[in-house]
């Protein structure tokens, strides 16, 4: 099915290329052959200029025809030279004929654009016609490009559709996958806590107990979020302090005693509109690449400051840091430095603090082997 799909796709692709190259073509042929067209008219011009400036040997009726064709042409700019150096000027109102410089420049232009006409009387030549495309030329010389333009846009519009078209099935195929994960956690996740409440009756240590109870309010807390991607997360007023410190702590315990953690924040309470599940998530995120990039031994640092109106929290590594290049890229679905992971999680992390709490994260500093600094910034609610 879909390998059809892609063979449409690029049949398309080539059948709208060969129409846009005929379309092409065939305006050149056309620019071309009326280019041409025109130098015949101004031959005839040059034949019928001939003839009011040798009237002697022909006819009146022919010379009144001759001043009838020289009246008629109008729209071709034209500088007529004779041969002791003098010039007229036809068609053209930009130029004043006192201007040599110009008037010069402009003889140079048209024997580019078209080869000069010798209107000649006995065999010697008495005038030499110079004359430029005509405004209709110059609007057609102008029309491929034109349509190139249309057709651009045509097809960035065409291709923003199918990408958005694209992205759009796309996020709807992974949170229909993440709400059926959610479902599918929640049915032994609800046999486990049956089975605690059993042990609870049984002489096991109550400190085993506690951190059985951890874990599965670990996995519920996982289930809650997956549950909420695709949806529009409900906001709660938070203490940051609070609710970073649990993330940091449960991670801490469950960390190898090479890496050491570090907790620095003000005795003070910070309060903004959070999600608890999603921020966790991002939070742990965080942490856990830190842990990734140090390879398992080094020291991590969380920091809370309050600035203003602004909660600025810092999670800082030793860890083998990111290129500069990178620090943007390493937000893009997909991208990751390690041999395992889908780099989902700062994509993810990403999508939750900017998307739904309207807050900024970002790579604050990095230095290669030194380490690493990243930022999350959310405004506080009194």
């Amino acid at each position: 099915m879909f390998g059809n799909k892609n063979v449409f796709r690029w049949i398309s692709i080539l059948i709208s290329f060969v129409i846009v190259s005929l379309i092409l073509w065939n305006t050149y042929t056309f620019f071309q052959n009326f280019k041409e067209e025109e130098r015949s008219k101004m031959k005839i011009w040059a034949k019928a200029f001939e003839d009011v400036n040798n009237n002697d040997d022909l006819d009146a009726v022919i010379s009144e025809l001759s001043l009838e064709v020289l009246q008629s042409n109008n729209s071709t700019p034209m500088i007529i030279v004779n041969n002791k150096g003098e010039y007229d000027l036809q068609n053209i109102t930009r130029v004043k004929p006192t201007d040599s410089v110009i008037v010069h420049k402009l003889i140079a232009q048209y024997k580019e654009e078209n080869n000069p006409i010798e209107a000649k009387f006995k065999g010697e030549v008495l005038q030499t016609i110079y004359y430029g495309n005509s405004t209709l030329i110059n609007k057609l010389k102008y029309y491929p490009l034109a349509l190139l333009l249309i057709l651009l846009l045509f097809g960035s519009v065409v291709y923003f559709f199918y990408t958005s078209t694209k992205n759009a099935e796309q996020n709807k195929l992974w949170a229909g996958m993440a709400k059926e994960t959610a479902h599918q956690i929640g049915t032994p996740l609800s046999s486990l806590i049956g089975w605690l409440e059993i042990l609870k009756t049984e002489s096991v240590p109550a400190e085993t107990i506690q951190e059985m109870e951890k874990d599965i309010f670990r996995l519920q807390t996982i289930t809650e979020r997956f549950s909420k991607i695709g949806s529009v997360p409900k906001l709660d007023r938070k203490n940051i302090v609070f609710e970073t410190r649990q993330t940091f702590q449960y991670l801490q315990s469950r960390t190898s005693k090479l890496i050491s953690f570090q907790f620095e924040c003000e005795e003070k309470e910070i309060y903004a509109h959070i999600n608890t599940q999603l921020y966790s998530w991002t939070i742990e995120n965080l942490i856990k690449n830190a842990i990734d990039a140090m390879r398992g031994k080094g020291t991590l640092s969380l920091s809370i400051y309050q600035l203003e109106d602004a909660v600025h929290v810092q999670v800082k590594d030793t860890g083998k840091g990111i290129a500069k290049n990178q620090f943007s890229k390493i937000f893009e679905p997909g991208f990751t430095s390690k041999k395992r992971g889908w780099g989902l999680g700062l994509s993810l992390s990403k999508r939750i603090i900017e998307d739904y709490h309207q807050g900024k994260i970002k790579v604050l500093q990095s230095e290669i082997d030194k380490g690493t600094i990243m930022q999350i910034t959310l405004q506080t609610v009194v």
